[in-house]
């Protein structure tokens, strides 16, 4: 079987569900996770998971697993689901322990460690209220083969000992750090000091806030860790010296440093009611992902070194400079088990920000298509005069889904969307994207955009998101469909969608014999 078929064939599966769903208006599009992958299993002849647009409807699923059979073992049979999995489902508790072979005598003599994810504060009447989240967990020691062969099950064509060696430790480490044993019902306490420092922009300090005269302060969270280890929390602190929120528009940043953890330390933001947040997106629009081709975006996630997308950092940079107490707020619907790497990159590569990311308990599929919502609205209700610029790219259809649908539910507060084009700008890219959620909204206020210089010398402050320059062929259908096919609002010459289906898996088929 020629893998350039199987690789075309994978992007066109998704194509085979959204033709199917467009005749139904308005069309219910399932949301795309960026890095997800099946629950690793330690058996022997383990199926290797492919990336996939979750677009599958069931009347056709008998259809798409029978295409896919006909590839032979070549096709892992999860395909078919259409889920984009990338790191899904971990192992956790006491199933990551049997598979680490380790006994409970074992487990409780180890340190307890914590992952602090950089969170943010609002103001209310009554003071400030600081969001903590992150999980509590024990590292077990893992001989270097046990990781080695725990690493081969996430890698796609290849195996830990064809990697660079500096790509072998790092594939390692990112293993180690999804076969923890989280910790429940624990109480965590946190110490509260001054930041001095946080990310980086060109300005002092690494942008975005300023060092408060005060807030050194003890806070105990109110609940233990759930089931899953995590900790999810807005609790009151004590002012101390910090600058109240209706008195000031400075961002004031904070060290978070946990209690009996050398490595739980992170940095907090606490953002006054009104100015501006952008909520980025990360894969493949900060950093090179190409979660759009399974092989490498694995390997770009699990074991090379992370690269910034051309001179985004600049962009950022800039923004960080030219618009007063500018909020940057990191969204990556990740599982937060490997989010060290995520946050370490931003800190040494854009300004310091806030961070989100997927906690444990959004595990199943169902719950992390939801997952980017759920955030999302979480910050825009935390801070209901602030206005927020979006930041992501084509190839989420969650972002294509929410963050028009942001646009309807929080009016006035979107200042501005940015989306990368990946379809247009990378070949690799072959999946859809569905531009219909931006039919009723202002076209004033989005652009999509190919290059980072794209967004040079908007005036996004004062509601300029698009430049002139670009073209934007937006035709609020899906787009970005291979051999030049779309689907518009209809019109002469529209094919069925199962006659156009097929004469896509026939040209797909044709196409491959002479590759």
């Amino acid at each position: 079987m020629s893998p350039i078929f199987s690789a075309i064939l994978f992007a066109l599966v998704p194509h085979v569900s959204a033709y199917a769903v467009l005749d139904q208006r308005p069309a219910a599009v399932a949301a795309e996770q960026p890095l997800i992958t099946p629950s690793p299993t330690l058996q022997d002849g383990v199926t290797r998971t492919v990336l996939l647009r979750r677009d599958i409807l069931d009347d056709i699923k008998g259809d798409v697993k029978g295409i896919l059979s006909d590839l032979g073992s070549a096709v892992p049979s999860y395909v078919a689901s259409g889920v984009p999995n990338f790191f899904q489902d971990f192992p956790t508790g006491k199933k990551a322990q049997e598979s680490l072979g380790i006994s409970d005598e074992q487990v409780d003599a180890l340190p307890t460690s914590v992952l602090n994810i950089p969170g943010y504060g609002n103001w209310t009447n009554q003071g400030w209220n600081l969001r903590f989240h992150g999980n509590v967990y024990k590292q077990p020691p893992t001989s270097e083969q046990k990781l080695n062969d725990l690493s081969n099950i996430f890698l796609i064509d290849t195996e830990i000992g064809k990697l660079k060696p500096d790509e072998q430790v790092q594939a390692r480490n990112l293993t180690a750090s999804i076969f923890v044993l989280q910790q429940s019902n624990e109480n965590v306490t946190f110490n509260l000091k001054p930041a001095p420092t946080a990310g980086a922009s060109g300005e002092q300090g690494g942008g975005g806030a300023v060092t408060p005269n005060g807030g050194n302060q003890e806070v105990k969270l109110p609940y233990p860790t759930t089931t899953e280890g995590d900790f999810d929390a807005f609790v009151q602190i004590e002012s101390d010296g910090l600058a109240d929120g209706n008195r000031t528009n400075n961002i004031q940043r904070l060290n978070v440093y946990t209690q009996g953890s050398n490595i739980g330390n992170a940095t907090a933001y606490l953002v006054p009611p009104t100015g501006f947040t952008i909520i980025s997106d990360i894969d493949d629009i900060l950093r090179v992902t190409k979660i759009y081709q399974p092989k490498e975006g694995l390997l770009n996630s699990f074991a090379r070194p992370f690269a910034q997308w051309q001179n985004m950092p600049d962009i950022y940079a800039n923004w960080s400079r030219s618009i007063p107490d500018f909020h940057f707020h990191y969204l990556t619907t990740t599982p937060e088990q490997i989010t060290r790497n995520y946050m370490d990159f931003i800190y040494k590569t854009y300004p310091g920000g806030s961070f989100d990311t997927r906690p444990l308990n959004f595990s199943d599929v169902s719950a992390t298509l939801s997952i980017r919502k759920f955030l999302l609205d979480k910050i825009f209700q935390t801070y209901p005069k602030r206005k927020f610029i979006l930041m992501a790219d084509t190839s989420n259809s969650d972002v294509m889904k929410g963050y028009p649908q942001m646009a309807k539910d929080f009016p006035g507060q979107v200042q501005c969307i940015f989306l990368r084009n990946t379809s247009a700008t990378d070949k690799g890219d072959r999946f859809p994207y569905d531009t219909s959620g931006f039919k009723e909204l202002d076209r004033s206020t989005y652009m999509f955009f190919n290059v980072p210089d794209d967004l040079k010398g908007l005036d996004i402050q004062n509601g300029q998101c698009v430049n002139t320059t670009v073209p934007q062929d937006v035709t609020f259908s899906w787009q970005g469909l291979p051999f030049g096919l779309s689907k518009d609002s209809g019109g002469e010459g529209s094919r069925s969608p199962i006659a156009t289906v097929w004469l896509v898996v026939l040209a797909t088929g044709l196409a491959a014999l002479f590759l």
